[in-house]
Order: structure tokens, then sequence, then C-alpha cells
């Protein structure tokens, strides 16, 4: 076994030889580790065999330096994780030990080999790598000078020639199943970000759907019955048509200028000019600063609305105030297409840790999917609302007429 010292003086050898800033190298698997066990063992029993039979003809002062053959090859225990300092272990013993016969050069050889081919496959400092290969050459050379070779029968030399091949190919074979899994992963990447952006594409129609949903309806919904309206009093109070159609005009252009914004927001890129930015409209988006004009809007369109505001008023993230906008706006144009002659109530809560936005209205609903709560419009509220943790919950009230109330979640100030 090695003493502490002595392992803590090769982890200090090891990390000379590493880079500054290298990644650790992974961790040998325990077959990895079984293997280079085998591996060392073996060559270990082959060297004392070999010391062994050279002792024989030799006197007693032949034992001391004998005892050593079979060390030589022991550090390839720690080939993967000392590659360089195995190496260097190695190259030192094996050429003490050569001179003792030809047969315990050879094995020698062999250890040097195998150190070699580990320095050469682990190591990562090429500046220590670079005059290791030659070092372990110049040993094999002086070795293999001292040592003839043996000569080996054919079934030794067809396992010589057909083992490299067989690496060779196993080597191959683990390559092109690493480039195929690589190139498989990279197509599966590829796939990945074309249907993440599908999905963005997606996700950003219907949100320009939504709005164009928002605007359009209440605007034109605010107009048909402000027209209607003046049509049937246009004989009788002309005074109250020319305000009717005022409203009509006012409703057109409060559309006009929010399709601008949503439409400039989609062509930025398409205009040409030195700045088509500058020709865009990018004027801010309603919020709940606004809610008084939408109110009087819908007043003027014959519905009484009552807006109430609760709570110390503070700055909401500028999504926040859009979808709470929204909320109020569809709920009441709902109001208007669905339960005529009504009263409506908006109330806005400023909570310590959330926004109530509530629409109630006395009337009662027709049927169909604005009643049900399963129109487009809703359904867009609730997406709205989701990107923000808010929640929409719609239904009739115990005592008559229509609720829409939203939560969304505030930080608490």
């Amino acid at each position: 076994m090695i003493n502490l010292p002595t392992a803590a003086r090769l982890r200090a050898a090891a990390r000379l030889a590493e880079p500054p800033g290298a990644a650790p190298p992974p961790r040998p698997t325990r077959r990895g580790q079984a293997f280079d066990l085998a591996l060392a063992l073996f060559l270990a029993f082959a060297c004392a065999r070999y010391a062994t039979t050279a002792s024989r003809g030799h006197g007693t002062g032949w034992y001391g330096p004998m005892l050593l053959v079979p060390l030589v090859p022991l550090p390839l225990v720690l080939r993967r994780r000392l590659p360089l300092t195995v190496l260097w272990a190695v190259l030192p013993a094996a050429l003490l030990v050569r001179h003792q016969s030809e047969d315990i050069a050879y094995a020698a050889g062999v250890a040097v080999i195998v150190a070699a081919y580990s320095a050469a496959a682990y190591g990562r400092r090429p500046a220590a790598l670079l005059p290791s290969l030659p070092a372990a050459a110049v040993t094999l050379v002086v070795l293999f000078d001292d040592a003839k070779l043996p000569h080996f029968p054919n079934a030794v030399i067809a396992l010589l020639v057909l083992v490299p091949v067989f690496a060779v190919a196993y080597e191959l074979r683990m390559w092109r199943r690493r480039v195929d899994e690589e190139r498989e992963r990279l197509s599966a990447l590829e796939r990945g970000r074309l249907a993440a952006l599908e999905h963005a594409v997606e996700h950003e129609r219907a949100r320009i759907a939504r709005e164009l949903h928002d605007v359009v309806t209440h605007n034109v919904s605010m107009m048909t019955i402000q027209a209607g309206a003046a049509r049937k009093i246009l004989d009788t109070a002309p005074d109250k048509a020319r305000e009717a159609m005022a409203a009509v005009e006012a409703g057109g252009r409060a559309a006009m200028t929010e399709l601008r914004q949503v439409m400039g927001l989609l062509t930025i890129d398409s205009e040409t000019g030195d700045d088509p930015a500058a020709t865009a409209d990018l004027s801010p988006q309603p919020g709940l600063g606004r809610l008084d004009a939408l109110v009087d809007g819908v007043r003027r369109a014959g519905l009484p609305v009552e807006l109430t505001v609760t709570g110390e008023r503070r700055a909401v993230p500028p999504g926040v105030e859009l979808a709470a906008y929204r909320v109020v706006q569809e709920a009441l144009t709902n109001t208007v297409k669905h339960a005529g002659g009504a009263d409506a109530a908006v109330t806005v809560e400023y909570a310590p840790g959330h926004l109530r936005v509530e629409v109630t209205d006395t009337g009662g609903r027709t049927t169909g999917a604005a009643a049900t709560g399963n129109g487009r419009g809703l359904i867009g509220l609730r997406e709205r609302l989701a990107v923000y943790g808010g929640t929409l919950h719609t239904g009739p009230r115990p005592r008559g007429g229509y609720r829409v109330k939203a939560l969304i979640p505030l930080e608490s100030s």
C-alpha cells in the first residue's frame, strides 16, 4: 500500500502536471480501475517470474535487485488518474533493472509502452507531455538494445497483428456512434428551437388577436349604440342627436388610435425610411388612469356606470394596468350588448397583496357565449391575467345581474 506522505507527494506532482484552469479528469469507472489493477498485477507477475528465473544462475547478491523488478509495472494502477506521474515513475525504474536479464528488460519495456500510451491518452498538459514521449522512446531504445526481442510463434504473431486491428476497428465504431449521437442531439436541439419559435409566434398572434378584439369590440359596440340612438332622436331632439354623433366620432378616433398602436408594433420592422420607429405610433397603452374616460364613454352610450376606487393608489406594472383596463372594458362592453337598461358598477381595490377589479350590473343576460362566460373576450381575459398569476371569476349574481371579478397579485410595498 502507498503510505500517506507518498500519496500526498503523488497528488502534488499531479497538480504540477496539470494546466492552470484545466477541468478535473473524469473519474475512472470501476471496470477501468479493475482492468488497470489486473494489467499491473499481470505485468508484475511476469516480471517476478523472469526475475526468479534469472536469479537461479547468480549468487545471493542478486536477490536484492531482483526484488525491485516486480515493482516496475505497479504504478500502472494509477495510469488513468496520474498518467504523466506514472510514466516518469516507470521510466527510471525500467532503466534500473534493464541489466538483470533480456526477459526482464523486455517486460519492463512493455510497462513503458503502456505508461507512454496512458500519458498520451489521458495526459492534459502538452508542455509536460512533449518531453515525456521522446524520453519514453529513448528508454525503449535502450531497453530493446540491451535485450534481443524473442522469436514469437506464428500464433502469437497473428494475435499481435489482430489485436491492434480489432482495437482500431472498435475505436472507429465508437467514433461513428459518437458522431451519430452528436448529430442526433444537434437535430433535437434544432427541432426544439423551431418548436419554441413556432410557439412564440402562436403566442404573439394570440396576444395581438386579443388586443384587436378588445379594441374593436368595445369601440364598435359604443359607436353602434350611439349611432342607433342618434337615428331614433334625430327628428325629435337634434341637439342630443348631435351629441350622440360626437360620441360616435370620439369612439372612432379612440379606436383608430389604439389600432395604430397595435399595427404600429406589427409593422415597425417593415417600415422603410431612415427612422422607421419614428413613424410608428408608440403612445402608451391604456391603463388604470384612463378608466374615467372609458366610463364616461359608456355613460354617453346610455349606460349608467359608477366608478369606485378604494385603497392607496400606487405604481402598478404597465402589463397589469393594461390587463385591468381590458377587464373593465370587456365587462362594460358585454353589459351594453347583453343587458340593455341595466346599471353597472366598477370597483378597483388596491389591496396590500393584490389588485381587485370587479364589474357588476343589475340587468339580465341573454343566453349565449357571453352569458356563460365562454366567449372569446372572456377567454382572452383569462389568458391575459394568467400571465401575471391573476384569476378571473364570472357568473350571475344571487340577486340578479352579472359579475366579472379579476384578482391580480401584486408585490407588497
